[in-house]
């Protein structure tokens, strides 16, 4: 429980016909209806539930984050200042300041962690008061540092269904004028455009953040331009594996409007574009791990949620044939390759991740003010301070690698719990956002019984690792290499020459229905160019305008539905 911190202002003002007594202080604004007073309830927004934990319990009594606080603006009191129109009204107002009402818009948190922005007015017996009222809460937001004042806008119009510029203009606009913000909007041309425009001709330094406007394909291309940009800057070679990564020092903030808008579902707890622009606006920071895949020391992509090989690649690759039947693809391409059932041979080697909070099958959920990613986040820095005094040593307490070599139906690595509405637990319900660890999870070659029941477990409450033919590891970093990379020698998982022949001659007549040598990565939604790779978490090195999921609590008393 916060302690009360000492009041700035207090004043007896009204709310519609009721007397309040109403508190500033430099972290709450406070409302309290006085016991004389009729009871009334003004501010329960329609179709909206009351705010929670912010709102006390009681009706009669209101506190509001001074940090969710949007904006403040003054108002006429309409009684005191009604134009009628007389000679006489308009002379009696030149000599008299009407502007002694002022109304507060701040965060309301409705049903399925989403936010609102709701509105309270109070009026003052004197105009010089409510001045005095207006300015002391504008200092308050003024002093809060985190705060953005200028945003680069990247809208991708052509994302999910094409609704991205709408959704810009009708929903979030609005807000970041009210909020004071000034914003530089770019519609982007063609894909890739905002990856290379933030490499070479963003001028980063005239703002506090980026925003896109679109999929998880857009936030792909923001976080590739932001991170190559500041390699370059900071002298460091993107394409080295063993380099350490510097952080960007932009936040990055997500209004979603794709098809399925996974990473901000997993970093707030909705798809909803509104309560991405409130979190924008009260400058909220979530750090979070970012992994670098190389092959042969030549970067290929970053990956911020998943990386799939084998059945989730398969089902990319599938679909991008059939774009034109727009998400409904993905349903179709998963059914096929459910029953075309391939399975892949390689080695995967890993680097486990020793010494640090949580397991990928504990029951702890990532969530707002993580203590498992604030552990661990603190647990990597000094290892990396130990690293730049002593390099030798940190290798040695890195660990061994360990190697498992065999058939796979699916080789994944989780970022994040990669929850989405469809699959609300996600791939890994267990993974951390920010605690410098990825979760490799290896599904071994099964029956189409058992693989269906893996995959059903993504939507129930039962543990989808707890099978013998699933495998889940936390670790740091991790290679793959596919059979048809490797000698004979090094993995001889085939009965004899005779079957391999035959197998090179089947992967050159696929028409033949043999299973296909090796399949393709999908890493977070696009294909990679090499089955080979290198991954590498870089724990923190981007932050975004989010807070983390907030705990279920603060919603578990709500009943009613929240206006959309």
């Amino acid at each position: 429980m916060e302690r009360p911190s000492r009041q700035l202002l207090v004043s007896e003002l009204r709310v519609r016909n009721s007397a309040y007594d109403v508190s500033l202080s430099r972290s709450l604004l406070t409302w309290k209806r006085r016991t004389s007073s009729p009871v009334y309830h003004p501010f329960r927004p329609r179709f909206c539930v009351p705010s929670f934990p912010r709102r006390q319990a009681s009706g009669l009594s209101h506190s509001v984050s001074v940090s969710e606080i949007i904006s403040v603006r003054e108002e006429e009191e309409e009684n005191g200042c009604k134009d009628d129109g007389s000679w006489k009204k308009i002379n009696e107002r030149e000599g008299k300041d009407c502007r002694q009402a002022f109304t507060v818009l701040y965060v309301e948190r409705c049903q399925q962690h989403r936010w609102r922005c709701a509105e309270v007015s109070f009026t003052c017996p004197e105009a010089a008061l409510c001045q005095r009222w207006v300015t002391s809460i504008r200092e308050q937001l003024a002093a809060i540092t985190s705060r953005p004042k200028q945003l680069l806008v990247y809208i991708n119009p052509y994302s999910g269904k094409q609704h991205g510029e709408h959704i810009y203009e009708q929903k979030v606009a609005p807000l970041f004028a009210l909020a004071g913000i000034t914003t530089h909007v770019i519609v982007t041309e063609h894909a890739n455009y905002a990856r290379y425009h933030l490499r070479t001709e963003a001028e980063l330094k005239k703002f506090d953040g980026v925003v896109c406007v679109g999929g998880d394909g857009m936030f792909s291309e923001i976080i590739h331009g932001l991170i190559w940009r500041s390699q370059i800057d900071g002298a460091v070679d993107p394409n080295c594996a063993d380099e350490s990564l510097l952080p960007s020092s932009l936040r990055i903030g997500i209004i979603p409007a794709g098809s399925t808008d996974c990473i901000c579902f997993a970093t707030v707890g909705s798809n909803d574009p509104v309560t991405s622009a409130l979190h924008i606006i009260v400058g909220d920071s979530q750090p979070m791990d970012v992994c670098s895949v190389h092959h042969n020391n030549t970067f290929l992509r970053y990956s911020v949620s998943l990386l799939g090989y084998g059945f989730y690649g398969d089902v990319l690759t599938d679909s991008e044939r059939k774009r034109w039947m727009g998400p409904a693809r993905y349903d179709l391409s998963g059914v096929k390759m459910f029953l075309t059932h391939h399975y892949y041979e390689g080695t995967v080697s890993y680097l486990p991740a020793r010494g640090i909070m949580g397991t990928p099958r504990d029951a702890s959920r990532c969530r707002s003010g993580c203590v498992i990613c604030q552990h661990n986040g603190r647990l990597i820095s000094e290892k990396a301070e130990r690293y730049q005094m002593d390099e030798e040593t940190d290798r040695e307490s890195e660990g061994e690698w360990k190697t498992i070599r065999g058939k796979f139906l699916a080789i994944n690595a989780a970022s994040m719990s990669c929850a989405c509405p469809r699959s609300p637990k996600g791939l890994s319900p267990a993974a951390h956002l920010a605690d410098g660890t990825t979760d490799l999870i290896l599904v071994r070659k099964c029956s189409r019984f058992d693989f269906l029941r893996h995959l059903l477990r993504h939507t129930s409450k039962d543990d989808q690792f707890d099978l013998n033919f699933v495998e889940v590891h936390r670790v740091r970093r991790f290679c793959f290499t596919p059979r048809h990379c490797q000698s004979d020698s090094d993995l001889d998982l085939r009965e004899n020459g005779k079957h391999q022949i035959f197998g090179q001659i089947c992967r050159n007549h696929p028409a033949c229905g043999c299973a296909p040598a090796y399949s393709s990565w999908n890493c977070d939604g696009e294909i990679l160019t090499h089955t080979a790779i290198d991954v590498r978490v870089h724990s923190n090195l981007i932050k975004l305008f989010a807070r983390g999921i907030e705990e279920p609590t603060v919603f578990d008393d709500l009943t009613n539905s929240c206006a959309i």
